[in-house]
């Protein structure tokens, strides 16, 4: 029997300012410092799903050694049994069970860790034959307390598959328990998504419909219609729209925030040093203030060399020191107060251009002279593969949350309103929406807003299928604030997701992204109060008009409601 109490070791905390996230503290660069961390670990999730033996109640029972190691049964000081895995010599030298994965199926995994001494990540992995070993997930494991490691796998096909845990110093002793394999279809995994936006994006809200004197307005009408969603889902933006009026329509007629995929970078601003030029970004912005899109700025810099301008590759460090503060200063300045945030450093974990050049504190500079230049909007850090790919560690999200905790504890950046930008681009296959799922989870625990980018997904005969699950897992996710697609009309050079052909008719991923828009809004809706002047509806958040037409002069009045999480009663005065 597991010990519940939970000894919670150090927590990330944040404070709360309306509907925004402000740092009001030292934010470590240390990932531990924001981890949960029990001195006895919680029992397996799902009963270990097919786990055999998951709590080690039965000792070492269905458990062997891979590779040159050792393993042995521990017991805490509380009577909890585990498995150590002792005298490694490789990198997978670790305990390992065997399973049969089903083909078709999701699977989510977990278990708690800890290690002998220090701090170091634990990874599980999955040998499956005649493929490459697939890491399910990863956590910063340490001596102590326990760690949850969390992830998952889909499998392409019915095959068995080794269940091993990684560490790369094998000096490191490691410690398992409640471990659990749980599989899910798909439809099960569509049914857990539904009940997370019913949660998540809407609100049971009673009405109560009454005359000026109070007296209840019995049997009244009531016409609700949704005017704007709560949620940000929108789309990328290029400058083919300035010219065209069906991309125009189109696009206004769907969507209420934009990213431009270009024409706010450095390259496209000054491609020759010292001639600035803003015509195209600003004809962009005009169009969305005309329509009441919102923008999120992309970007101030990119940390990748290949796409900086061709002059900027060959400064010298004093010059490109001098050249991207200019920049910084010129952009952040120009649209300071017009957008609702700025990719600062695009994909720095990937590269480091500017770190090379002008040294390791280079990014956080720029999130400093940004947050100066425009301290009411949202600072994000950038990336991909951090839900698309569970092999790149380098953007990981251990590996994410230690480069942005970095940025926002250097001197001055503790005040930022800070965001965590994970831009979706997806490959070719079925989504491992397990892991996806597990990294929404992990970084979720900074207490920052988590927006998707860039989603688009590669050409392919499933693309829509697979589109549409990668957008209701992030909409499904609590922490997801916003979902922003590089996707958009064959006309305007989207060739990798295109919504509509040259014609402006939908493709199948059209299909599904006008389908998602219908279905995450009220419809329109018309239903009478009662003799008391009740009625109770389950509304998406966002702005409502409500039409009240009075039963005995049947004269109506309109009035305009924003229903949030936290509404669940409105009085209508009419």
């Amino acid at each position: 029997m597991k010990i519940l109490a939970e000894a919670l070791i150090l927590v990330f905390f944040s404070i709360f300012l309306g509907s925004e996230h402000r740092i009001c503290h030292a934010f470590s660069s240390n990932y531990n410092a924001r981890t949960k961390c029990l001195v006895e670990p919680k029992t397996a999730q799902d009963g270990g799903g097919i786990i055999a033996n998951p709590d080690f109640t039965h000792g070492m029972e269905g458990w062997a050694v891979h590779g040159q190691g050792a393993m042995k049964e521990e017991m805490s000081r509380n009577g909890n049994r585990f498995i150590v895995a002792y005298n490694r010599t490789q990198s997978l030298d670790s305990i390992s069970q065997k399973v049969q994965l089903g083909g078709g199926l999701i699977y989510s995994f977990s278990a708690w860790i800890q290690i002998n001494k220090g701090s170091e990540r634990v990874a599980v992995v999955f040998k499956i034959p005649h493929t490459e070993l697939v890491i399910g997930g990863r956590v910063l494991a340490r001596n102590g307390c326990w760690s949850l490691l969390k992830g998952g796998i889909f499998a392409n096909f019915t095959s068995h598959a080794d269940i091993l845990f990684e560490s790369n110093n094998t000096a490191t002793e490691i410690w398992v328990d409640s471990v659990s394999l749980q599989p899910f279809t798909l439809e099960q995994w569509r049914a857990q998504q539904d009940e997370k936006i019913d949660k998540e994006r809407k609100s049971k809200v009673r009405f109560k419909v009454t005359y000026g004197n109070g007296t209840a307005m019995d049997s009244a009408t009531v016409s609700i219609k949704q005017t704007r969603s709560e949620f940000p889902f929108g789309c990328g933006m290029n400058f083919h729209i300035i010219d065209s009026t069906d991309y125009q329509n189109w696009f206004a007629s769907r969507f209420k925030y934009t990213t431009f995929t270009n024409q706010m970078k450095w390259y496209s601003n000054e491609p020759k040093q010292g001639q600035e030029n803003y015509t195209v970004a600003d004809t962009m912005v005009k169009f969305a203030q005309k329509n009441g899109i919102s923008i999120r700025g992309h970007n101030i810099l990119w940390d990748d060399p290949k796409y900086q301008p061709e002059w900027v590759k060959n400064l010298t460090s004093d010059e490109l020191r001098k050249a991207a503060a200019k920049r910084v200063d010129s952009v952040v300045s120009r649209y300071a107060g017009q957008l609702i945030a700025w990719d600062v450093i695009n994909e720095n974990l990937h590269f480091s251009f500017f770190e090379d050049k002008l040294g390791k504190n280079a990014s956080s500079r720029y999130f400093k002279r940004a947050y100066e230049l425009d301290p009411k909007t949202t600072m994000f850090l950038n990336e991909f593969n951090t839900i698309e790919y569970s092999n790149d560690e380098d953007v990981d999200p251990i590996s994410y949350m230690k480069k942005l905790g970095a940025i926002l504890s250097y001197p001055g950046n503790q005040g930022i309103l800070a965001g965590i930008g994970l831009e979706g681009h997806f490959g070719v296959g079925q989504p491992n929406l397990a892991y996806m799922r597990s990294v929404l989870d992990i970084l979720s625990s900074t207490g920052l807003p988590l927006w998707l980018t860039e989603v688009d997904v590669v050409k392919e005969p499933n693309q829509a299928e697979y589109l549409e699950q990668i957008l209701r897992e992030g909409y499904c996710h609590h922490a997801v604030k916003g979902i922003i697609m590089f996707a958009g009309p064959a006309t305007a050079g989207f060739n990798a997701t295109t919504l509509v052909d040259k014609d402006f008719k939908n493709t199948p991923s059209g299909d599904v992204v006008d389908k998602l828009i219908d279905e995450w809004r009220t419809k329109p809706t018309e239903t009478k109060a009662d003799g008391e002047g009740y009625f109770e509806m389950s509304l998406f958040l966002g702005d409502y008009n409500i039409t009240i037409k009075n039963p005995v002069t049947n004269c109506s009045t309109t009035l305009s409601y924003r229903v949030t999480k936290g509404t669940t009663f409105i009085h209508i005065i009419a």
